[in-house]
């Protein structure tokens, strides 16, 4: 009985992750006071049912927010920040900003230039590959909603891919998965994300080719 009381909390906690929603007045202002320019975006599904009915609409900005990015878009940039929702905002709820604050400081050390942070609702990893691009963005970093799985609601991962444009696929992006806590916590994604992104501008590549090489020189690093 005890566990199928668990089982059933547990499915009742990764149901509403999934359709919890993005807090963006708060992000917004949060990241504001970072402090970093930000703007809000959507996809073009424009309920979470037909989000999660539709994938492929959840890959597509709408078109108020090709206009919006338009406007944000005033010259190139190294890195644009994209916080989408995905399958659990709860997770960047609860984990973009502590991460952003042990990232950016590594970011601008390494002497980058910030294109501004893009809030994107109904949004799947895709979306950024079109953001990134409307930002004049030589590389695009999604933190996003993971999965819900029964033991990790909050999960969130971060995607990032080398000059991006619509049509990429997974291939062309490398993941940092499972940030949080409880799994890969925060100083920790922070440093490995910002030595990943350094790499991929001075390479001037992301994907598998990068994660290959990346995880030896990680690796030996260490020792």
């Amino acid at each position: 009985m005890r566990e199928a009381l668990a089982f059933k909390l547990a499915h009742a906690h990764a149901r509403d992750a999934v359709y919890s929603e993005l807090e963006t007045d708060r992000l917004a202002a949060e990241i504001a006071a970072l402090p970093m320019p930000v703007c809000q975006v959507s996809s073009r599904a424009a309920t979470r049912q037909e989000y999660l009915q539709r994938p492929d609409l959840g890959r597509q900005l709408n078109d108020a927010s090709k206009a919006n990015l338009a406007e944000q878009a005033i010259a190139e940039c190294d890195l644009a920040i994209v916080l989408a929702d995905g399958l659990s905002a709860t997770a960047l709820n609860t984990h973009a900003l502590p991460l952003l604050h042990l990232l950016l400081p590594k970011l601008r050390a390494n002497g980058l230039r910030l294109g501004p942070v893009v809030l994107a609702e109904q949004a799947r990893v895709a979306l950024g590959d079109e953001v990134g691009l409307r930002l004049k963005a030589r590389l695009v970093l999604v933190l996003i909603g993971e999965r819900p799985g029964l033991s990790a609601p909050d999960s969130m991962g971060a995607y990032f891919t080398h000059a991006p444009r619509p049509g990429l696929t997974d291939e062309a992006r490398n993941c940092v998965s499972n940030i949080r806590p409880a799994g890969l916590a925060y100083p920790a994604a922070a440093a490995k994300l910002a030595w990943l992104l350094r790499e991929a501008l001075r390479r001037q590549l992301s994907g598998v080719a990068l994660k290959d090489q990346a995880d030896g020189l990680l690796s030996a690093g260490a020792e």
